[in-house]
């Protein structure tokens, strides 16, 4: 589990393509390095990856075939810094909100607006996750917690506003029109969601069954 408050931007050392995989080392600094052992959890970009190696403050991922064809990690290169975050410990700050790193899908950056001291980009998302989406609610973008401006339902998207402070820590500035993100709506308004819409559901279809009983009488 993470916070979506993101610990800094780390640059990309390898990458190597291999069987079914990509394998990718980042190099961190000494405090994020501190403690972490092989098998950990560390957010890149949002994506909860499991760490495989550590050598000095180089640290190796794996990403899997189903996780680079639903993240921007299928763009990873080498000195491209991204995103990362440590998984949370049981006594810490939880800064933003509930990050699981399980991205839903890749957005697309549609608009970008700059304005006094902070940042404006829409992004633009498919239906489904689109429906998750609520104005003033939580989102993670490519790992940070941020909330949702105006909302588009006509074309799907949103907006979302970035502090210096976050664009100090994170690629958004370097962002463009075009480019993709990582989406990971708030989990406990996707849960309520899709209890709200099965309860629908279930309602409609007990109704159709009483209407083609009725029109059989």
């Amino acid at each position: 589990m993470f916070t979506g408050i993101t610990q800094g931007l780390f640059r990309v050392n390898t990458v190597l393509k291999r069987e079914g995989l990509l394998h990718y080392t980042v190099i961190l600094n000494g405090n994020l390095v501190k403690g972490l052992k092989q098998g950990a959890s560390v957010a890149i970009d949002g994506v909860c990856q499991t760490v495989v190696s550590i050598d000095g403050l180089e640290v190796g991922f794996d990403a899997m075939l189903e996780t680079l064809s639903k993240t921007t990690l299928s763009e990873l290169a080498i000195n491209k810094k991204v995103s990362v975050e440590r998984s949370i410990g049981l006594d810490d700050e939880i800064g933003g909100h509930e990050v699981s790193g399980h991205v839903f899908e890749k957005g697309e950056i549609i608009a970008k607006k700059n304005t006094n001291n902070n940042l404006c980009l829409t992004i633009q998302c498919s239906d489904k996750c689109f429906s998750f989406i609520k104005t003033k609610g939580f989102i993670a973008v490519d790992g940070s917690s941020l909330t949702v401006g105006v909302v588009n339902k006509a074309e799907n998207s949103f907006e979302v506003y970035l502090i210096p402070e976050t664009l100090r820590v994170t690629n958004f500035g370097n962002k463009n029109v075009g480019d993709h993100v990582n989406l990971e709506p708030d989990m406990k308004t996707m849960i309520l969601v899709e209890a709200v819409q099965s309860h629908f559901a279930d309602i409609y279809h007990r109704l159709e069954k009483i209407e083609n009983q009725l029109k059989v009488k």
